[in-house]
């Protein structure tokens, strides 16, 4: 369960074991006592991984959407870089 690489104790799939725990009915209390974990590191786990819903019926989760950003960010990085590319053989 350990991942010393990253730093982190605990891996994803084990985190989004014990927010679906949560979202089925189980209080944080009880998933802090039954896992070792403290309940505000449950708590941040729940509003990292719970589901947005979006305004076309779909969901996705916060750390989803900052992925999304990251990626739009360095997209549009790149496209700014092949437009001044673009200028340069144009005028040659």
């Amino acid at each position: 369960m350990t991942n010393h690489k990253n730093g982190k104790r605990y891996n994803d799939d084990f985190r989004k074991m014990v927010v679906d725990l949560y979202h089925s009915g189980q209080s944080v209390r009880d998933l802090s006592s039954e896992y070792g974990v403290s309940e505000v590191t449950i708590y941040a786990w729940i509003k990292k991984l719970s589901p947005m819903e979006l305004e076309d019926g779909a969901s996705i989760t916060p750390d989803d959407y900052a992925k999304l950003q990251k990626q739009m960010l360095k997209l549009q990085q790149e496209n700014e870089i092949l437009k001044k590319a673009m200028a340069i053989f144009a005028k040659k």
